[in-house]
C-alpha cells in the first residue's frame, strides 16, 4: 500500500472474510487516488487467493459510507493543467467499479449514512447491498456542471419505470426504503448489527443466512414510491424541456412534488442535464463494460468545458451556491455537442472490459 493511503483505507483478514474500511470520516470517506489503487491492488489479490471466499466493504465514522470520489483533488489538477493526475483518478475509479463489478467472489457492501458518486460505482455493481437506516444515497452530479458516472449510465436506466431518469436528472436523495424498492440496495439491517454481520461472514457462515438473521423491519416508502406515476409520466418526455413541461403541468394542477422537482431542474447545469437525458436514452443498449467507457470519452469532454468547474467552485470551493453557467439555458445547448460528446476520445482510452 502506498503511504498515501496507509491510513485512509485498512485492510484486514477474518478467516475467509477480506474485510474492507473506508477511513477518511472527516472527508465522507471520500475516495482518493492512493485510496482507489490500494483497493485495486487488493482485491486483485483476494480474487486469487482460496483462502478468502467473500470481501465486505463498510465506511467509517457513521456519517457516510463514501460520498464519492475526490472532486476537489480532481478540480485542483484540471486547473493547474496536470493532465497525468487528473486522467489518473478518473481511469483508476473506474477500472476500479469495473474490478467490483467482475469480482468472482460474494462481495458485500455495508453502507451506513451517505453514499454518492465513487460510493455508489464500489457498492451498487457488487451482488449484497445492505442499507442501514441513515442510508442516504444520490448521484448529484448535473448540481456541480458534470453527469451520473461510475457505471451508472448503464445502472439507472435499468431501474424501475423512470425511476432512474429521475435520480438522473434531479440529482435527489432518497433513504433505504425507497432504495429497497427500486433495487438499489438489497437488504436492510441496523447500523448497530453490521459488526454481527461481519462476525458470521468472518465465522464462514452462508451470506443469506446472516442477512437473513439480522434483517430489521422494511423501512417506509418516501417520494421515489409514493410519487412513482408522476414520476414516471413526466420523466418519459423525449428532452428535459420536455420533461420541464410536464412537470409544469403537473404542478398546475396542485402537485406541490412536480413544483419542487421542476424548480430543482432549474437549478442545474443546462449542459449536464441533456448528457444525463441522453445517458438514460443510450444506457439500455450498452454493457456495464462500455457504460462505464461512456463515461470516460464524456469526461475528457467535460474537462474541456466551463460548468464542471463553475459548479465545483459554486458548491465546494467558494460556497455561494450560485453558478453561473453557460450556456445558462435548455435552448442554448447544442444537440451536435451532446452527440459528439459520446463518440471516441481525443485521447487514448483505457479498456474496462
Amino acid at each position: 500500500m502506498t503511504d498515501e493511503a496507509a491510513d485512509e483505507i485498512l485492510f484486514e483478514r477474518r478467516g475467509p472474510l477480506g474485510l474492507i474500511t473506508l477511513n477518511r470520516p472527516k472527508a465522507l470517506n471520500a475516495l482518493s487516488l492512493g485510496m482507489i489503487r490500494a483497493m485495486q491492488a487488493q482485491l486483485e489479490a483476494w480474487a486469487a487467493d482460496p483462502a478468502v471466499t467473500r470481501v465486505a466493504v463498510r465506511g467509517a465514522g457513521g456519517r457516510a459510507f463514501c460520498a464519492g470520489g475526490d472532486i476537489r483533488r480532481i478540480y485542483e489538477c484540471a486547473r493547474a493543467g496536470n493532465e497525468r493526475d487528473l486522467y489518473a483518478i478518473w481511469q483508476g475509479e473506474y477500472g476500479l467499479v469495473a474490478t467490483v463489478a467482475r469480482f468472482p467472489k460474494p462481495y458485500v457492501a455495508l453502507i451506513d449514512g451517505i453514499v454518492m458518486g465513487g460510493g455508489v460505482g464500489i457498492s451498487v455493481h457488487g451482488p449484497y447491498r445492505v442499507a442501514s437506516e441513515r442510508y442516504s444515497f444520490a448521484m448529484p452530479e448535473v448540481g456541480i456542471g458534470f453527469f451520473p458516472d461510475v457505471g451508472t449510465t448503464h445502472l439507472l436506466p435499468r431501474l424501475p419505470g423512470r425511476t432512474g431518469t429521475y435520480l438522473a436528472l434531479t440529482g435527489a436523495r432518497i433513504g433505504p426504503g425507497d432504495a429497497l424498492a427500486v433495487g438499489l440496495a438489497t437488504h436492510h439491517a441496523q447500523a448497530a448489527d453490521f459488526d454481527a454481520i461481519l462476525d458470521g461472514l468472518a465465522a464462514g457462515r452462508a451470506i443469506d443466512g446472516v442477512l437473513a438473521g439480522l434483517a430489521a423491519a422494511p423501512p417506509p416508502a418516501g417520494p421515489l414510491v409514493r410519487e412513482r406515476g408522476l414520476i414516471d409520466d413526466c420523466f418519459s418526455g423525449e428532452s428535459v424541456t420536455d420533461i420541464l413541461g410536464r412537470l409544469d403541468v403537473a404542478a398546475s394542477a396542485h402537485a406541490s412534488f412536480a413544483a419542487e422537482t421542476a424548480a430543482l431542474l432549474r437549478t442545474r447545469s443546462p449542459t449536464s442535464l441533456c448528457i444525463a437525458r441522453e445517458q438514460m436514452r443510450r444506457g439500455p443498449g450498452l454493457s456495464l463494460p462500455d457504460a462505464i467507457l461512456t463515461e470516460y470519452r464524456l469526461v475528457t469532454r467535460v474537462m474541456e468545458g466551463h460548468d464542471f468547474f463553475e459548479g465545483v467552485r459554486a458548491v465546494l470551493v467558494d460556497k455561494d451556491n450560485a453558478p453561473d453557467w453557460r450556456p445558462a439555458s435548455l435552448d442554448a445547448v447544442d444537440p451536435a455537442w451532446i452527440a459528439a460528446a459520446f463518440g471516441p476520445a481525443d485521447r487514448p482510452e483505457p479498456s474496462f472490459a
